[in-house]
């Protein structure tokens, strides 16, 4: 068994909760990135827009697969903790005005792509997938299919709001071959529903479930939070409980992010109300060790996925990656994101596109790649890039075979090696040699960790969410 797959599925058999280390606290409560890239969003900058995202998509070789996702802005009624891109469209209107430049833009990639090897990889985000209309939906996919191409090996995930979820739109799934849902189930408990804005009753979320399974549609996955106001351990268990017993294919336990300078709706949710520091560590182990428990494999930082599921291969043969969808099985180099606010992935760089829609539409409409910002990789950045992502899927990284891999001189990594000595100290990593590795019980601390590697964090301008 390989070194990375062992750290991957540790930990305790009990269920016991376990406190956190008092030297952690400090460090807990830093804001640290999430790594979901590198260089991270904060980092990019308008002097890299349009022209490189031409130039980079042209590059694509003919035998390379991309992956593309769609951003669908708009849900029926916001989440008071989300803190994605969207909105309430008050009728069906914003939303077919929006999806005609959806295919405007899907054209325009296609191309700018020229030739390739098809498209693998289909993810719709949102927002709220599910906000359009059943055959609206199909078309979108039948659209992305012949614009970038039907191979017989495509993945299409949706991600999915079920409390808006109909017998018409799971249909529309089917017939247009989607092979993965995400359920946004986040929490059972009435009381943290209602703080949160979002009811529904968990004999919803079961119909919902039992009504995509009858349609062909097993690979199920939902995301969970902790975190979140009035929430207990005895919530977070419940939650991961549910999870199991459904038959989950992947599990999603993300801390809430309270950020209301960024997400204003956010503002909507009493602060006083919000476990601690201490409790959200409680909270986040006890529902990972009840998940283990139940069968699941701990997959980097917060993931959870079957035994037979691809993500657990993934981390089990090392080709498990992380990209802005969080873990992933997905090996493609190129990622085309379409719509408002989405990012674009390039071996030379990113791209995103504009996050105001009526500035997005007009790019479109003036048959413009929507690029608003973005930025080019360095050699430091590529190296740094696989070293976070290692420690990230892994929970460990060899620097000096990092470095050796990338053709980075020897000693390249040794700042981050130096950086790393100090939460030694505090049993946030162990050091041996060159190699850098975070124990079971620090998990929740591995942006901390990953964060030694990043040669352009800035303190002072850092506006991310609280490590744990």
């Amino acid at each position: 068994m390989r070194k990375g797959f062992c750290v991957l599925r540790a930990f305790g058999s009990a269920a016991k909760t376990r406190s956190m280390k008092q030297a952690w606290t400090t460090f807990a409560a830093r804001p640290v990135p999430r790594y979901t890239s590198y260089p991270t969003a904060a980092d990019f900058a308008p002097d890299v827009a349009e022209a490189q995202a031409r130039e980079w998509a042209a590059s694509v070789a003919v035998d390379e697969p991309i992956s593309v996702y769609i951003h669908v802005p708009f849900c029926e009624k916001l989440c008071f903790y989300c803190g994605c891109a969207t909105s309430v469209p008050n009728g069906y209107g914003r939303i077919a005005a929006y999806l005609e430049t959806l295919h405007e833009e899907i054209d325009l990639w296609s191309d700018a792509l020229g030739t390739h090897a098809g498209m693998s990889q289909l993810h719709f985000g949102g927002g709220t997938p599910n906000a359009l209309a059943p055959e609206d939906f199909g078309q979108l996919v039948e659209h992305a299919r012949i614009a970038f191409g039907r191979r017989a090996d495509l993945q299409v995930a949706v991600e999915i709001d079920p409390r808006t979820l109909t017998p018409d739109f799971i249909d529309a799934m089917a017939a247009a071959g989607v092979t993965r849902v995400s359920f946004g189930v986040q929490t059972l408990s009435s009381k943290v529903q209602e703080a949160v804005g979002r009811i529904q009753p968990r004999e919803l979320l079961v119909d919902g479930i039992e009504r995509l399974r009858a349609t062909g549609i097993t690979a199920i996955n939902m995301d969970l939070m902790y975190g979140l106001p009035y929430q207990t351990v005895e919530d977070v268990v419940e939650a991961a409980h549910f999870a199991a017993d459904m038959g989950t294919a992947r599990v999603s336990l993300f801390g809430y992010a309270h950020v209301p300078w960024f997400a204003k709706h956010q503002s909507a949710i009493d602060e006083a109300a919000l476990p601690g520091l201490e409790s959200r560590f409680q909270q986040a182990e006890a529902g990972a060790a009840t998940l283990v428990n139940a069968g699941f494999h701990a997959i980097g930082l917060d993931h959870f996925a079957a035994p037979g599921d691809s993500l657990t291969r993934a981390a089990r043969n090392g080709t498990l990656h992380r990209n802005f969808q969080g873990y992933t099985d997905d090996p493609c180099d190129t990622l085309v994101g379409i719509g408002a606010t989405s990012i674009s992935q390039f071996r030379q760089g990113y791209v995103q596109n504009l996050k105001a829609r009526p500035l997005w539409r007009a790019a479109v409409e003036g048959k413009h790649l929507p690029s608003e910002r973005g930025i080019a990789l360095t050699d430091d950045d590529r190296l740094r890039a696989r070293a976070i992502e290692k420690l990230m899927c892994q929970l460990w990284v060899d620097a000096d075979a990092t470095c050796k891999e990338m053709g980075a001189a020897p000693g390249a990594l040794d700042d981050a090696l130096e950086t790393a000595r100090f939460l030694q100290s505090a049993g946030l990593c162990r050091i041996d040699g060159n190699i850098v590795s975070v124990p079971k019980e620090a998990r929740l601390l591995l942006r901390t960790v990953a964060q030694c590697f990043d040669g352009r964090y800035k303190p002072a301008e850092a506006r991310h969410a609280k490590a744990v």
